[in-house]
């Protein structure tokens, strides 16, 4: 039994593992100011596909009452529950103007992406036009 405790394990001492973690958390810091622009860029897609899905609920409502609504409820949309209140939606969904003819629908970000100061804002219209207001 003595052997047995005598006997060398192989394995890595604290000074080398603390050596790998201190190399890991440098590439780290030089690879994340060139992730964050891709980071806000994926986030966006949230914004856009729900713009895409409130724009095709405003088509049908159109062909159905010959006119676009500004509520949500005659539209069947529900907004998921924001970061903010504990949900995980990045973006606020919002109709920002609603005529008989024409519709604007806003989703304006939440969280600050890039922490500049600056909330991503995406648009669409009753043409299905999609555009990025103010980038993040």
């Amino acid at each position: 039994m003595s052997r047995l405790l005598l006997k060398r394990v192989s394995g890595f001492t604290l000074p080398e593992l603390l050596v790998v973690l201190v190399i890991i958390g440098i590439l780290l810091l030089l690879a994340l100011p060139n992730l964050t622009p891709l980071i806000s860029r994926t986030r966006s897609v949230e914004a856009q596909q729900q713009l895409n899905f409130l724009y095709t609920l405003q088509k049908n409502h159109f062909y159905l009452h010959s006119r676009y609504s500004d509520s949500f409820e005659e539209l069947g949309f529900e907004h998921q529950s924001l970061v903010a209140d504990g949900g995980s939606a990045n973006y606020r969904i919002e109709i920002a103007e609603a005529t008989p003819n024409t519709f604007v629908a806003r989703a304006t970000a939440v969280v600050d992406f890039d922490g500049d100061g600056v909330f991503n804002v995406w648009e669409i219209n009753h043409e299905k036009k999609l555009i990025e207001v103010i980038k993040d």
